[in-house]
């Protein structure tokens, strides 16, 4: 079948005469599409779950909206992002409201949202159990990280409003029960950013190492008043749940009333009812200290009291059972007299023995042998000074010899260490003369003259040759 000769397509775009339909570029039908679907979707609230919620570095959010019909695109801008009351995560059923529009770049629409609900109680309920079953499974709930809190706390770190009423009963509280020093770290308890700054004020607490001006808490109170679950949900938040999980000061959650609960109390060390709780949880009542150690004393007093009696009816029975000091130390005193008496004796005997032996080697002890031992002891020193005499390197030098040394002293004794040396000391038997090997004499050096070699020796000895 042949088409009309107008509709076929050539290898040329036929443009037929007085045609008003220009073709469009692509640019310009994507903006007309732009145009188009924001001028019918300016306004529009979209009820339907996140899924695959992403936040970029740049603080813009991205995700879909599904049902079980279709899926839309989404994206939340860094401003709008930072002032959700909550953060959204995969599985929450939503309201957004924003407008339409269109991603030119892919040629795709997507929903840019401005504010961002969750679908009703229910919802946020949902999202409540999915979040504390999720951060239960990791084991920040486990009984077994729960430490025990301090008994009477030097310091207590308070992280709550510094105008509610919460603060107030806090100090009240601890006042009358014992009063102590307190650090308040002011957060706001709901609204944009409170879950930030809640977290940041419990990882700051942990920060503070305690050797400034600023000393660091003991113990932690995380305190709000009563609200409805929307007022609490930064408390739900899980960067503050894990800050009160990894805080590693002990912490106490009093978050509300007694029948609120949050998923803060389930990662602290403790939950207290109310924030009044808390104070009376935190520290003892003084009063009753101070009766405790009373009791305490009169008791340490009886028990005291008591054991000495006991250890003196002990002695006194034992004491009954010993014998007369007397019949003790008697034989002793005997004893010590009988040596007594015999001491003399024993001296004078020991004096007679001793002048007997001296008595008997007395004769022997002549004046003529000591004098025959010193006469055998000169001869050999003399003879042991003669044989030195031979072998003084010093001797030769009398008969025109002489000893070459360098100028530190170190006898040469070969005309290579000569050589080696160059400076020389020529000693002979009435002095020294300074040389030089291969050069010019050098100018005389005046030098102490030597001694000659002598080779008698002094004293009484000089009688014996």
């Amino acid at each position: 079948m042949d088409l009309p000769e107008d509709t076929r397509s050539g290898l040329l775009a036929n443009v037929p005469p007085g045609d008003n339909s220009p073709a469009l570029t692509v640019g310009e039908l994507a903006g007309s599409l732009k145009r188009v679907i924001e001028g019918e979707f300016g306004h529009v609230r979209v009820r339907g779950e996140i899924s695959g919620f992403k936040r970029h570095s740049s603080g813009h959010c991205y995700f879909s909206m599904k049902d079980d019909a279709a899926c839309i695109d989404a994206v939340i801008w860094r401003g709008n992002a930072n002032g959700l009351a909550f953060q959204p995560e995969d599985g929450a059923e939503v309201i957004a409201t924003g407008k339409m529009t269109t991603y030119a770049g892919r040629s795709k629409y997507q929903l840019v949202i401005d504010r961002l609900e969750l679908a009703g109680e229910g919802a946020l309920m949902a999202l409540l159990e999915r979040r504390r079953k999720a951060l239960a499974a990791e084991g920040l709930f486990d009984e077994s990280r729960k430490r025990k809190l301090p008994f009477l706390p030097k310091v207590i770190g308070v992280v709550t409003s510094p105008t509610g009423a919460v603060i107030r009963d806090i100090l009240h509280r601890l006042e009358d029960r014992c009063p102590t020093h307190v650090l308040l770290w002011p957060v706001p308890v709901q609204g944009e950013g409170s879950s930030a700054k809640i977290s940041a004020a419990i990882r700051g607490f942990g920060e503070i190492d305690g050797n400034g001006a600023l000393p660091r808490p003991d113990l932690l109170i995380v305190a709000r008043g009563g609200g409805s679950i929307e007022d609490l949900w930064a408390f739900n938040e899980e960067e503050v749940v894990r800050a009160a999980a990894e805080s590693p000061i002990p912490l106490i959650s009093a978050v509300g009333h007694e029948t609120d609960t949050t998923l803060i109390d389930h990662a602290s060390d403790r939950r207290a009812p109310t924030p009044t709780a808390a104070a009376e949880i935190a520290v003892p009542v003084r009063a009753e200290l101070f009766v405790l150690v009373g009791e305490l004393g009169r008791r340490s007093q009886n028990c005291l009291s008591k054991m000495a009696d006991r250890s003196r009816e002990r002695l006194e029975l034992t004491v009954c059972r010993w014998p007369e000091p007397q019949a003790l130390f008697a034989p002793a005193a005997q004893r010590l007299d009988e040596v007594g008496d015999r001491l003399p004796r024993a001296l004078a005997s020991r004096a007679g023995e001793a002048r007997a032996d001296l008595n008997a080697v007395a004769p022997r002890l002549r004046p003529e042998l000591l004098l025959d031992r010193v006469s055998r002891s000169a001869e050999k020193l003399a003879s042991l000074w003669k044989m030195a005499g031979l072998v003084h390197p010093d001797r030769p030098l009398s008969r025109g010899f002489v000893r070459v040394t360098d100028r530190a002293g170190k006898t040469l004794a070969s005309a290579a260490d000569a050589i080696a040396a160059r400076l020389l000391t020529l000693n002979f038997g009435d002095g020294a003369v300074d040389a030089a090997v291969g050069e010019a004499a050098p100018a005389p050096v005046e030098r102490k003259r030597r001694s000659p070699y002598v080779s008698r020796q002094p004293g009484f000895f000089d009688e014996q040759e």
